[in-house]
């Protein structure tokens, strides 16, 4: 099986529990700050805790209609969150998997660096187009930025 990766770095000036905070409510925010890529973001099984199974349906601007995830981890003590899409299109019929794997570590700065590890597992030898691999990370980036935004606009939530 081929794998292909590609590494999220976004720095920020929030303390590594807040961000981790606001990452967790994913489902909840990247629907708010960016409906055009983030339709919406349901549980179809689960809490909400390790083991859920939640729907993305994205919005116009994916070329993608919807794909399935089970969270993996969540490790508040560690400031670490994973996930794998399992089902749907997003897995553009050459994935058998997409596994997340997000780490949020302290800055020297007082701060924090969101690092995001995208390994996209494939079926056999056929890999995704490197134009969606930077397409995706580029989303990745544009969709945390937008979310600490929404996080330093509602300070009474995420602080």
């Amino acid at each position: 099986m081929t794998t292909v990766s590609i590494e999220v770095e976004v720095a920020s000036t929030y303390p590594v529990e807040t961000v981790f905070k606001v990452f967790n409510k994913f489902h909840d925010i990247a629907p708010k700050v960016s409906p055009q890529a983030f339709k919406s973001i349901e549980i179809l099984e689960g809490d909400g805790g390790v083991g859920t199974i939640r729907l993305f349906t994205f919005g116009d601007d994916i070329p993608f209609t919807s794909g399935k995830f089970k969270q993996d981890v969540i490790d508040a003590s560690n400031f670490t969150y994973n996930y794998t899409f399992f089902e749907g299109d997003n897995l553009m019929g050459i994935l058998d998997s997409i596994n997340h794997h997000v780490k949020i570590v302290p800055s020297a700065e007082g701060g924090c660096v969101f690092k995001q590890t995208v390994i996209y597992n494939c079926k056999g030898d056929e890999k995704p187009p490197v134009d969606v691999l930077n397409f995706e990370k580029e989303l990745y980036e544009k969709t945390y930025k937008a979310m600490e935004a929404y996080a330093a606009a509602h300070p009474e939530v995420y602080n």
